[in-house]
């Protein structure tokens, strides 16, 4: 019968055993940002000070990313600013160190992590872009800014190229109006200069004589 109990408690613990290496005690070794990915291009969600206890949930094999716990908040922070204790002293958290340490090797996917602990931020709207990569995202801003950048200057060009033609157009009609305002001016004088000389027969004054017809008109 002791037997039999021996065998329970030790398939009891074999089986906690994975449930209890799910996490590691760390600790920060700077002010450093929480992110919401593997990457210091992924959007921050937290600041760990200096020296603060983190739960070290998993890790990445092929890049030294881990998984981390906050005062209850989840999110990434490079293995170069974790630490944790091993074998009586504080070692800097790398692939090496996973499995002495208990920590769990893990993948990372954008729509499965955000479901689960951004769904009331911000970012969590564009999780399909961030899904592609945190490179194609900020590729694909970079190219929306240079569209709109060129649609901006192509609006000032068409803007400006508007004004000066407007502005060419009320110099033409400036122009306009002085020369035939200049021609009418000198139309009427010319006009007066021959009412003048229908005054002034052959353009000479004269005296009116008593009695000659060319008075009269």
């Amino acid at each position: 019968m002791k037997n039999l109990f021996a065998k329970i408690a030790a398939a009891g613990l074999f089986m906690l055993a994975p449930v209890m290496a799910q996490a590691a005690e760390g600790y920060s070794t700077a002010n450093v940002n929480m992110r919401a990915g593997p990457s210091t291009r992924y959007p921050a969600v937290a600041v760990i000070p200096a020296g603060s206890s983190v739960e070290i949930r998993g890790c990445l094999s092929d890049v030294n990313w881990c998984d981390v716990e906050f005062y209850g908040s989840r999110g990434w922070v490079s293995g170069q600013y974790v630490q944790a204790l091993y074998q009586q002293r504080r070692i800097y958290v790398g692939p090496q160190y996973y499995r002495p340490l208990g920590i769990p090797v893990i993948r990372f996917s954008v729509d499965n992590y955000w479901d689960r602990y951004y769904r009331n931020r911000d970012f969590y709207r564009e999780r399909d872009r961030w899904s592609r990569g945190p490179d194609d995202y900020y590729r694909d801003n970079r190219d929306r800014d240079i569209r709109d950048r060129d649609n901006r200057d192509r609006d000032n060009r068409d803007r400006d190229r508007k004004w000066r033609d407007g502005d060419r157009n009320r110099d033409g009609d400036r122009d306009w109006r002085n020369r035939n305002g200049n021609q009418d001016g000198r139309d009427d004088n010319r006009r007066g200069d021959r009412r003048d000389g229908d005054r002034r027969p052959n353009g000479r004054d004269f005296d009116c004589r008593p009695g000659d017809p060319s008075c009269d008109q």
